[in-house]
């Protein structure tokens, strides 16, 4: 593990980026309201940040813990990376281009135009949108800002469990969604097992569960509904031994439909509006593909909302 994703570096990262992030909240909700037994589960509302999702805390990290180049910052993203680090870029002066793939959602898109970015479709899938980011940046001589896969982007996503430790102290398990794994890799990093940190995946895009089996990252399929936010080709190769420390091995993966599911859930019960990837590790409550103990005492991380429905079907 790189030695510098510890929690020192992550407090340290946490008190740079601060003035420029939001401190999310954490809200307590009955199982019963969601139809279920049990304790209360705790929800981490980080699809209210800047930007609608997790990601505007390791785009500050890069922009603010890195040198710029006159080029500025070149970004690869299904979408809501791009929009943070378009974001970050804007509030810091700093030139941006974003590459997407034409599956990034409408409303992801227009949230990057909307920060000022030039924002280049790069292809069907996030691999293409990526390859396309490299050669701007071997052209220009930009910073790469890696979604996932980058030191700064690790330190940053794991402010979240700076923030959560200290205002839910007393949770034993964590419910995180897996992309490439900078956001759960972060979080995991900040606990270092003192609590249970617990995978959840698209089983249209099993990076980790992939990764996990091989024991090293490898090739996944990359579908599904949430393919805008959860499906890179690997998990990144700085968070995979992360997730072989601190993570438990037992990935949960879940369907389109119970995606689906948990996004009307949360949209009725807390009218918080989610993205699939942001309604995924709740999916794995919800659909029963976790299940935790009577008196577990839970917390969920709903990691994005930028969707452009907000009456959404179960």
């Amino acid at each position: 593990m790189e030695p510098s994703i510890d929690r020192a570096g992550i407090a340290a990262t946490e008190k740079v980026i601060r003035p420029y992030i939001r401190r999310t909240p954490v809200i307590e909700v009955a199982a019963a309201d969601f139809g279920m037994q049990g304790a209360p589960i705790l929800f981490k509302l980080e699809a209210l940040q800047h930007t609608g999702s997790f990601k505007a805390r390791g785009a500050f990290a890069n922009l603010l813990g890195r040198e710029i180049p006159p080029a500025g910052v070149v970004a690869a993203s299904g979408g809501n990376h791009g929009a943070a680090v378009a974001f970050a870029a804007q509030k810091l002066g700093v030139p941006a281009a974003i590459f997407v793939p034409a599956v990034t959602s409408p409303a992801k898109m227009a949230r990057i135009r909307s920060y000022g970015a030039e924002l280049v479709v790069g292809g069907e899938r996030y691999a293409d949108a990526l390859a396309a980011s490299e050669r701007r940046i071997a052209e220009t001589g930009a910073l790469a800002v890696h979604a996932y896969d980058q030191r700064e982007t690790l330190l940053g996503q794991g402010s979240i469990g700076l923030e959560l430790e200290a205002d839910a102290p007393a949770i034993e398990t964590l419910l995180a969604a897996v992309g490439g794994g900078g956001l759960i890799g972060g979080i995991a990093a900040w606990y270092q097992g003192r609590i249970r940190v617990v995978a959840v995946e698209s089983d249209g895009a099993p990076t980790l569960a992939r990764a996990v089996a091989a024991g090293r990252p490898v090739d996944a399929p990359a579908g599904g509904i949430a393919v805008d936010s959860l499906a890179p080709r690997q998990v990144g190769q700085l968070m995979f031994p992360i997730a072989r420390a601190f993570i438990d091995p037992e990935v949960r993966l879940v369907t389109d439909g119970e995606i689906r599911h948990a996004q009307a859930a949360l949209w009725e019960v807390l009218r918080v509006p989610t993205e699939p990837g942001g309604a995924a590790a709740f999916a794995a409550v919800l659909s029963g593909r976790y299940r935790p103990g009577a008196n577990e005492k839970l917390a969920v991380l709903v990691c994005g909302a930028n969707t452009a429905e907000v009456q959404l079907g179960g």
